[in-house]
């Protein structure tokens, strides 16, 4: 028997009195996370704990005296900074960089112990008791996620996360669903997951656009994030010649709200890939290796490596909750290479965002042809690591429109017979500069 799972968005309609009260709880679940990730992770002086029960038995007591929590969300919460650690442990191994993990993403993990999840409503374990939110459902569900998945009875509701959208100050509920197939069912269904199996690849600059996706989204802006730490920068050089009391207080608020306003930025940026990610149905993302980002990308400076490192962490660990994968794969020749034919030589990037193959005469926005490399490096990747006697390519990348398969040929959707030609060459706008 296999489990199909899939995951739906549904926006929550919070009664007004109870929002302070999950508000409460988020900072209660991510104080059982924070307080367990600094209990586990002891690099480079020793081992670090990975074991939950480990972690439950030295931790549970204390944190359920700490909070208002329920047992089941405390163990959530130290269950979660397990399964980073656990993470960050696989990517020491490798040889990687990375640090003690450490959460402040409103974000918290439910089962059915600490929710009641109904077709048209929830109910929801808080610091001050049960909150029961209706679904905020579309007129029309047929054909949608929420129709297909959140009200079909033939799925069942599994481990799901609160979040939260500061913008709109809306609560949404990212509701695990499943459904046991039977036999031939689950044979037919396992075929059609394997061929849909879809790369997201994302290129991280240091200037333009933080971000570019291989469907052709460009999130962020890395030119003015680099004004505003210029411009902290230059205010905290002031204070610092004045030399007083005064002046040190105001330094350390300016950084507060300095680090404030870069994570608000991170979280923005990986919420838009996610969202990339899961419009276009992608199982994986693919970032280059960030190990040595500073020896590698001209003009990465310390502030860049830390917020590249951020924003993938942030990526990582938010998809965990949705069941898409996250890898990085090595960034040799991503930039050289010509997405279209393969051709591979420095002078294919005429400057830093224009790309034009000096063998097929392929151009396109440099971040973007990055980018769709970078899918295709994992795709091939989990293509290698599959046994098909057929030969075939039960992987692909997610593009603007349509699919580029293993070969290399592109196939567009019905609605486009030119790959991306809105995104090969992006407006001012779009790139956000």
């Amino acid at each position: 028997m296999e489990d199909v799972i899939r995951t739906v968005k549904v926006k929550l309609d919070v009664p007004d009195e109870r929002c302070d009260d999950l508000h409460q709880t988020k900072n209660q679940f991510l104080h059982c996370a924070n307080t367990t990730a600094a209990w586990a992770w002891r690099h480079p002086n020793d081992y670090c704990i990975t074991s939950k029960q480990k972690a439950e038995r030295a931790l549970y007591d204390q944190l359920r005296n700490e909070t208002e929590l329920t047992a089941n969300l405390v163990q959530k919460g130290i269950r979660r900074a397990i399964e980073a650690t656990k993470s960050g442990v696989a990517r020491l191994k490798k040889g990687d960089t990375t640090s003690q993990p450490h959460f402040d993403a409103w974000s918290v993990v439910y089962d059915k112990r600490s929710a009641t999840f109904h077709r048209d409503y929830v109910s929801l374990s808080t610091v001050n008791g049960r909150v029961e939110c209706d679904y905020v459902l579309p007129d029309e569900s047929e054909g949608t996620p929420i129709g297909e998945y959140l009200l079909n009875e033939d799925y069942e509701f599994r481990m799901s996360t609160l979040q939260y959208d500061r913008a709109t100050e809306s609560f949404y509920l990212h509701a695990r669903m499943r459904r046991t197939a039977g036999e031939q069912e689950s044979s037919t269904t396992t075929s059609e997951d394997a061929k849909h199996r879809t790369v997201l690849g994302v290129d991280l600059n240091v200037d333009g656009s933080l971000a570019v996706t291989s469907t052709g989204e460009f999130i962020g802006n890395a030119d003015e994030m680099n004004h505003r730490r210029r411009e902290y920068e230059r205010a905290r050089g002031s204070m610092q010649e004045a030399g007083t009391r005064s002046a040190h207080l105001s330094i350390q608020s300016m950084q507060d709200r300095e680090h404030r306003w870069m994570q608000d930025e991170l979280h923005q940026a990986s919420n838009q890939i996610l969202e990339e990610a899961r419009d276009h149905g992608c199982t994986h993302i693919a970032f280059e290796n960030l190990t040595d980002i500073r020896k590698r990308m001209a003009g990465a400076k310390r502030f860049h490596a830390w917020a590249f490192r951020r924003l993938f962490e942030y990526v990582e660990y938010k998809a965990e909750m949705i069941g898409i994968e996250v890898a990085q794969v090595s960034p040799a020749y991503t930039s050289q290479r010509c997405s279209s034919c393969g051709f591979t030589h420095e002078n294919n990037r005429r400057s830093k965002h224009q790309f034009v193959c000096q063998k097929c005469e392929y151009e396109l926005n440099a971040d973007y042809n990055a980018s769709k490399n970078i899918a295709r490096k994992l795709l091939n990747r989990l293509h290698s690591g599959q046994k098909s006697s057929g030969g075939g390519a039960p992987c692909q990348c997610a593009l603007a429109s349509g699919a580029l398969n293993l070969n290399g040929d592109f196939h567009a959707s019905v609605e486009s017979t030119a790959e991306g030609e809105s995104t090969d060459k992006p407006t001012t706008s779009v790139v956000g500069y």
